[in-house]
């Protein structure tokens, strides 16, 4: 009977081993982005492998110019939203979170990892803008959901948050809105996950600072984020006199 629980567990520890070693070798060979330390980038790997072959996202690219300062602008309709865009992209992406999900215990090492900004959504946002301000103005590639958090067909967001032109303001850069579908479970925090999607993207023409804080940005933007229009216009609006 010893003899047996022996097999057993050799066995189990074989596979264990057999099962870091494979997962250390996806890892090296689908990471695209350097992130500064070896085992993030290894975990960028998996993360590319699982959104593109369990997800369907394949090997599509979000085209990022790099002679620009850029805000990546999502829709935001599920949990896997930040891994989606990680593997769409091939440079690092700074991720505005809200504070309460940054802290979470386990999680908290990882966006720390990933170079998270968390957001105090009780209203002290000054230090999270003074960091996304510093990273933006390195080059870096901040990206925000200005929804403000997970929504669904059920639970529309109607209008997105003003953060994002006052960031455009100051700091002078472009916004790249990216609008995400074919998640399989659209509002979820696990199912999303779990559920195999079949993702697609639609990225929009960048839109100029200037254009950003146009009257009717907000509206057009929140449009078509919720997928109501195919462009966002950005311009004065008419006076009723004309």
């Amino acid at each position: 009977m010893d003899k047996i629980i022996v097999i057993i567990l050799v066995i189990m520890i074989i596979l264990v081993i057999n099962f870091i070693i494979l997962t250390i070798y996806i890892g090296r060979q689908y990471n695209n982005t350097d992130w500064g330390h070896p085992l993030t980038n290894i975990l960028d790997g998996l993360v590319r492998f699982y959104c593109q072959r369990y997800h369907r996202q394949w090997d599509y690219k979000i085209d990022i110019p790099k002679d620009k300062k850029i805000l990546l602008a999502s829709n935001h309709i599920s949990a896997l939203d930040p891994l989606l865009l990680v593997a769409a992209t091939d440079r690092p992406i700074r991720f505005m979170i809200a504070k309460e999900e940054y802290e979470k215990p386990i999680l908290n090492r990882l966006f720390k990892a990933a170079g998270c900004i968390p957001v105090d959504r009780g209203g002290r946002v000054e230090g999270a803008f003074r960091s996304a301000i510093r990273a933006i103005e390195k080059g870096e590639i901040v990206a925000i959901f200005p929804q403000g958090g997970i929504h669904s067909k059920k639970t529309p967001r109607e209008i997105i948050k003003p953060g994002i032109m006052r960031l455009s303001k100051l700091t002078g850069c472009d916004i790249l809105p990216v609008l995400i579908s074919g998640v399989a479970a659209p509002g979820s925090m696990v199912s999303c996950l779990i559920l195999r999607g079949d993702v697609e993207f639609d990225v929009h023409p960048l839109l100029s600072p200037k254009e950003v804080q146009m009257p009717n940005f907000r509206d057009e933007m929140s449009q078509w984020l919720l997928g109501k229009s195919k462009t966002i216009e950005c311009r004065v609006k008419d006076s009723p006199e004309d």
